[in-house]
């Protein structure tokens, strides 16, 4: 059914194209090729933004703050074919492309987190999910260890690359990962919170700590949230979401908090299948709460 109309409710999404002059642009990044499992996360940037239609774009405050009153955001469309060399290149130009607007990509599986931090120019990573991402390869499991070792296709520079001691990973989950991982991230200097860290400090604690290490010294900070981190009850559509893992709640603080830092430039939404989501579309729904989220936090910075 649609959706109804009231000229006091404005809603979220439908925001005009990117024109040059955006603080925040989304851009789909449908990657789904590599995937480790099936997927149909090719077709989630589209449920997003479909998604973002049920939300309005207003902070509660107080005062109440309608993101469209103090944010110029834009759409920069998808880019039709993300994965494989060619695909890499064409994300890393278009997000250069789109700078100095804070970049929302919305994926397609984590491989997209790869291009999109290069594209952002990242020197710091912070990653919001149960798995390391440290595998060998090309895959939606490799693009952390990637971001440390690879360069973009046609490029041999090292300074393309990611400091792994300027990484955090965020809600990393016991029986999620193997022993080989977890040494490879402790060898290179990775800092690792978990799942149970995080409900041990607090997201205040976290966010401190995350924003200083991925934004020590100069250079700027992509942030990855894969929606896997979650708890499977509110995440179904991301094909390795485990029960037990951080709530709706948890993901929407932690994506706000983070995003509230200056020196975090970009962002993605990974491994949201929309194609396997639950009948009332709540995974899709977190996603597009991910993306209002980023978005207060560009306010919030303003009045930090």
């Amino acid at each position: 059914m649609p959706l109804s109309h009231d000229p006091l409710w404005p809603r979220a999404g439908s925001w005009p194209a990117f024109d040059g002059t955006a603080d925040a642009a989304l851009l789909g990044v449908p990657t789904w090729r590599t995937s480790l499992s099936p997927t149909g996360a090719h077709a989630t940037p589209r449920a997003v933004r479909e998604a973002l239609q049920r939300y309005s774009t207003t902070l509660m405050g107080p005062p109440p703050v309608d993101l469209a009153d103090v944010l110029r955001i834009q759409d920069a469309g998808d880019i039709d074919e993300p994965d494989g060399e060619a695909g890499e290149a064409a994300v890393i130009e278009r997000v250069r492309a789109l700078a100095p607007a804070f970049v929302v990509a919305l994926g397609g599986d984590n491989s997209l987190t790869f291009p999109v931090a290069l594209g952002a120019q990242a020197s710091g990573l912070i990653t919001f999910d149960a798995h390391f991402d440290l595998r060998d390869g090309v895959s939606n499991g490799t693009p952390v260890r990637r971001l440390v070792e690879d360069a973009p296709a046609g490029s041999a520079t090292p300074t393309s690359r990611i400091d792994p001691r300027r990484i955090v990973q965020i809600g990393i989950a016991d029986f999620a990962n193997s022993s080989a991982y977890a040494w490879r991230a402790a060898d290179w200097g990775i800092r690792v919170i978990t799942l149970d860290d995080v409900r041990r400090r607090g997201i205040d604690d976290v966010v401190a700590e995350a924003v200083e290490v991925a934004g020590a010294g100069p250079g700027r900070v992509h942030l990855d949230i894969d929606v896997d981190v979650c708890d499977r009850s509110v995440a179904p559509g991301c094909p390795a979401s485990i029960p037990g893992g951080l709530a709706a709640w948890e993901l929407r603080s932690l994506t706000r908090a983070v995003a509230s830092d200056a020196r975090v430039v970009s962002a993605d939404i990974a491994e949201v299948d929309a194609t396997a989501d639950a009948e009332d579309g709540r995974t899709v729904r977190l996603a597009a709460l991910c993306v209002l989220e980023l978005l207060a936090g560009l306010v919030g910075r303003s009045s930090a």
